[in-house]
């Protein structure tokens, strides 16, 4: 930072370590996206039993519009209601993530063969054990690539979070921007990048790891 930025008597940013930065962003990230994940999954399931279907076209416009819904608006909302700090953030994290996670489950259950489950409850399975034994095994992969593109979507906005009071790899490039020092903001920006990247190999990994025959050998 200080060859990059020779002018600048502060290239560092001290007020954290980047490693305590990082643990909050992720912190962050991962209870946002434990939520998301469990309504999101949830609402998916629900939308395509026979109970919940007339409610899908409802549950997919709701999740659409907050997909589109700027998160920083959402923070200016929950801020009055919840103060500062992580709480504004995780909900409009959480919010943020949601559609992804009901589309992704949505477009798995309906992958699944209709002959598949009807061979199922022929051979004595109850509707609970088609889902948890056949429905939600055979989505997965879809339902893996929806969490893996809702947290990074998160690992990136998350960021926003230190515009509440959040501590995260946001609070430098805030701080950065607001003093108009770029050192601050590339070093945030570049922590930010690199766990966005470490999240989706991991994510990768995880994906060809449950692929049907195991990960793949090399040679």
């Amino acid at each position: 930072m200080r060859w990059l930025f020779p002018g600048d008597p502060r290239p560092i940013y001290t007020r954290a370590s980047f490693f305590e930065l990082t643990l909050a962003h992720a912190e962050l990230v991962a209870l946002s996206s434990l939520a998301a994940a469990v309504i999101g999954i949830g609402l998916g399931i629900f939308v395509t039993r026979e109970s919940g279907r007339e409610f899908a076209a409802l549950v997919g416009a709701i999740a659409a519009a907050g997909q589109t819904f700027p998160p920083v608006a959402v923070l200016a909302l929950t801020i009055p209601v919840l103060g500062y700090g992580a709480a504004p953030a995780l909900v409009a994290l959480c919010l943020y993530a949601i559609f992804p996670v009901i589309e992704a489950t949505i477009t798995g259950l309906h992958a699944v063969p209709a002959a598949v489950r009807d061979a199922a409850l022929g051979m004595g399975f109850a509707a609970r054990q088609v889902l948890w034994k056949i429905e939600l095994p055979l989505a997965f992969p879809f339902i893996l690539a929806g969490l893996r593109n809702a947290v990074i979507i998160n690992t990136g906005t998350a960021a926003i979070g230190s515009a509440a009071g959040a501590l995260s790899l946001g609070s430098p490039i805030i701080e950065g921007l607001s003093a108009s020092n770029p050192a601050y903001v590339l070093e945030g920006a570049t922590v930010v990048a690199l766990l966005a990247m470490a999240v989706d190999r991991c994510f990768a990994w995880l994906a060809d790891f449950t692929r049907p025959g195991g990960p793949e050998q090399p040679g």
